[in-house]
């Protein structure tokens, strides 16, 4: 399935903020929540926003090398959810003599996905097992907007 990252956003859990990406696929109701971290979550939405902050995060560092190689991100792939409930990605990378599939964490792969505006599938069993409906999604924090608030305190 064809997908796009909606949002990235912080839900409040029991164990305190969590960010969640939240990745919408053409053609099907409800979103596929991905539960990531706060590094991970800030890596998206700088690479969404095509924020540059002067010095390469690792998520620029890795695409700078690859590109330095003569590779490029053809597409993540999100294949499967694990039993104990991880989500498992492919990353696809095509180099100048062969193209090649890397094991990648799901947040770490949007990341990249996120600066190169590269396609993003899901595999439909995989959104047939996570999907969740998209309104309680939309009521949470931008990521942001958490920024925002933790750096105006003084």
């Amino acid at each position: 399935m064809n997908a796009s990252i909606d949002a990235v956003r912080v839900a409040g859990t029991p164990e305190g903020p969590v960010p969640v990406v939240v990745l919408t696929a053409e053609e099907a109701d409800g979103v596929l929540p991905i539960f990531i971290g706060f590094e991970e979550a800030n890596s998206i939405a700088h690479g969404l926003d095509a924020y540059d902050i002067g010095r390469p995060l690792t998520h620029d560092l890795l695409l700078d090398v690859m590109e330095e190689l003569g590779g490029r991100i053809d597409r993540v792939e999100i294949t499967e959810i694990s039993e104990e409930g991880t989500y498992i990605a492919d990353l696809h990378i095509e180099g100048p003599r062969s193209s090649v599939v890397v094991d990648a964490r799901p947040s770490d792969s949007l990341a990249l996905a996120a600066r190169t505006n590269a396609p993003i599938k899901i595999a439909e069993s995989v959104f047939e097992q996570g999907h969740q409906s998209g309104e309680q999604f939309d009521e949470l924090a931008d990521i942001r907007e958490l920024g925002e608030l933790v750096e105006e305190e003084p």
